[in-house]
């Protein structure tokens, strides 16, 4: 597990098991969120596992499995609560941590400018050039 930083409050990994919880907890986080859909994943890795072992070391765990069809607004909206009404910092994961990486930016259109979008997402490590079109579609739309 290699948390990475996008935010001071949220982080994002590629895939965790129920073994990484205990350095989770340690690490401060108070949330996890699943991005990853429970069919990209053998059943020692599906969401189930890994909520259980973080549910059982005191962590809060939610499950919002995304594809590229399911990165809706209705989505980006609850994945940006999940973050936000956390007590503390979250770490969210997915297969790589692009798909957390790409939810996050959607939902910080109209409060961050493209740019900076684009240069918290690079300073985690997460190159997302090619999503500045649809970043600044959408900052057009909302104008």
């Amino acid at each position: 597990m290699t948390p990475r930083q996008i935010t001071p409050r949220y982080h994002v990994t590629p895939q965790i098991t129920p073994e990484d919880i205990p350095a989770i907890k340690a690490a401060g986080y108070v949330r996890v969120i699943c991005n990853r859909p429970d069919a990209e994943n053998p059943p020692d890795l599906q969401a189930a596992a890994v909520g259980a072992a973080a549910e059982a070391a005191g962590l809060e765990f939610h499950v919002l499995p995304l594809t590229h069809q399911t990165m809706t607004p209705e989505n980006v909206a609850k994945q940006k609560a999940l973050f936000e009404e956390a007590a503390g910092p979250v770490l969210a994961y997915c297969a790589s941590g692009t798909r957390c990486t790409v939810i996050w930016a959607l939902g910080q259109v109209g409060e961050r400018t493209v740019d900076d979008i684009l240069s918290q997402a690079a300073q985690g490590g997460y190159d997302l050039a090619g999503l500045r079109p649809t970043l600044e579609a959408m900052a057009a739309q909302r104008g």
